[in-house]
């Protein structure tokens, strides 16, 4: 029997060529271009433009007041009532309000001994202190490990408790509810927390506890963080640019003017009497420190940032860590910002502009428009104008705007400003998670609640390196190899060609020169898309 070619099986109404499946493709869309595409095109852009003009104000509007407080605005032990509470040999310690410090820990094998370390280190009367580990490890190791890092404290004098649950419930919100219910918390005034990796200096608390004892109307005093691994690699220095302007502008604003920011979760002291009062610490966000700055300055309570107290902490160095993290802080104060809105509004005992600072500047335009409008503007729209030459974008918004923001952002960060250039392109890659995150945590979709605790690898390279330095004398050690599945981000890879191929046809039929641009940000979503982000030093 002969055979049957493939062809004959296919009815000839359906046998077409290639060229006629492309004039096809072609005629649709012609058709539906001009009075489908073209119109939401640009409404895309003039909704992408009132983002940028929002967040340019915003900028503006910061910087202004940064250059104003550093001028003229009194320190704030010049503001506020600041005294040192002085060794007294008549009274003793009994003039030091007794402190809590708080730990919470996730399998903190590499930083565990460092932060306990700290906290047992801190200067202040040994009968004054009480330190409560709260550890949440599931790995038995590891548990032992803190556990008789408490006792070997314990045998020196040390007021050290170790902690544990039988269950995480709440995550980290849940073990510090947990810690303030015990017996021997209820005589504390105040409590500090840091988190594993963070190192206090010891005249934290005499630097930050007289802001609690001389003004009764204060009920939380933040430092700053300042990163130990910052010039590790690329990613480190990436990151310190974008928290540096957070702790140097928007910490430092909202302190000077409304007495209100964010809390940062660690390297805090809170009075527990405002904790209480505003209902304790609640886990329906994965940003429980925000959550309670929020409700106790509806409360009435004012908030003191100290930007010249810094405590050494750790930045993420591997790039799921830190997307990890970046999803945590985008899709919390979404979330947050879902569930409490309507009772700031509803709120009597905060007056109307600093519910104004609240809902508009501090959540909507910082927490939500910032990571819209950097992604959709820089990463789709702009795009998508080059395959569509009807819509047009004025050069203001493409360029101007973004420029004075990117250079408003860089004050944070001057030793970093040559990196500025890539900062932007890493920054809109992370806008691209910053955004998903932000539209869960809105819509309070699956992730909403989810909860990795950021990989924390305190000094494991530097000693590894040294050692390997020490034992061949000629080879530095360098970072484990990951397998190349193992680093891949489908979702980066996938922008990185759209992109391209944008960036392609604007140089063969574009006008405007954006395929620079689109070239350049092809590189690094493509560096970031095969993992290679942590590991350029």
């Amino acid at each position: 029997m002969a055979e049957i070619s493939p062809k004959f099986l296919i009815p000839e109404a359906l046998q077409v060529s290639r060229e006629d499946i492309a004039g096809q493709i072609g005629l649709i869309w012609e058709l539906i271009k001009s009075p489908l595409i073209v119109p939401l095109l640009q409404l895309g852009v003039y909704i992408c433009l009132v983002m940028s003009l929002m967040l340019f104000m915003e900028r503006l509007y910061m910087g202004i007041v940064i250059i104003l407080v550093k001028l003229f605005w009194k320190k704030p032990e010049k503001r506020y009532n600041w005294e040192a509470i002085q060794d007294d040999e008549e009274l003793g310690s009994t003039n030091f309000p007794v402190v809590l410090v708080q730990i919470p820990m996730f399998n903190e094998r590499e930083v565990y001994k460092v932060s306990i370390g700290a906290a047992c280190g801190l200067s202040w009367p040994s009968d004054r202190l009480v330190i409560q580990v709260l550890d949440d490890s599931t790995d038995a190791t590891i548990k032992e490990m803190v556990e008789q890092e408490c006792i070997r404290w314990a045998n020196k004098g040390i007021n050290i408790r170790y902690q544990i649950r039988e269950t995480r419930g709440g995550y980290k919100a849940g073990a510090l509810k947990e810690g303030l219910k015990r017996s021997y918390v209820k005589h504390c005034e105040f409590v500090v927390i840091f988190d594993a990796d963070f190192r206090p200096e010891p005249d934290f608390l005499r630097r930050a506890i007289p802001f609690l004892v001389h003004n009764p109307d204060i009920a939380l005093v933040q430092a700053r963080w300042r990163f130990v691994n910052a010039d590790e690699c690329l990613l480190t220095r990436m990151q310190e640019m974008s928290l540096d302007y957070h702790f140097t502008v928007e910490q430092e604003v909202g302190s000077a003017t409304h007495a209100f920011f964010g809390f940062n979760g660690t390297a805090g002291v809170w009075r527990i009497a405002a904790i209480n009062e505003a209902g304790g610490w609640k886990d329906r966000t994965t940003v429980e420190d925000m959550d309670l700055a929020v409700r106790s300055s509806l409360k009435g309570w004012k908030f003191v940032y100290l930007g010249d107290l810094q405590v050494k902490s750790e930045l993420p160095s591997t790039f799921k860590a830190f997307r990890f993290q970046q999803h945590r802080w985008s899709c919390g104060p979404a979330n947050l910002f879902r569930k409490m809105v309507m009772e700031i509004v509803r709120n009597k005992k905060v007056r109307f502009w600093k519910k104004v600072y609240v809902i508009y500047s501090f959540f909507f335009v910082r927490k939500i428009i910032a990571h819209m409008v950097t992604f959709l503007f820089y990463c789709v729209v702009l795009p998508l104008t080059i395959l569509v030459p009807e819509v047009e974008v004025p050069i203001w918004g493409a360029v101007y705007i973004p420029s004075i923001i990117t250079i408003l952002n860089s004050v944070g960060t001057p030793r970093s400003i040559h990196l500025l250039f890539y900062w932007i392109l890493f920054e809109n890659v992370m806008s691209l998670h910053r955004t998903k995150a932000t539209l869960i945590g809105l819509l309070e979709a699956g992730r909403a609640n989810e909860w990795v605790v950021t990989e924390k690898l305190g000094d494991t390279l530097k000693n590894k390196a040294a050692e390997a330095k020490n034992k061949t004398n000629t080879k530095i050690f360098k970072r484990p190899r990951f397998k190349i599945a193992d680093r891949l981000n489908t979702l980066e890879l996938g922008f990185a060609s759209f992109l391209f191929f944008c960036g392609c046809y604007d140089y063969v039929h574009g006008k405007n020169r954006y395929y620079i641009y689109l070239f350049l940000q092809t590189i690094t979503f493509l560096i970031t898309g095969l993992g290679y982000v942590g590991t350029i030093v």
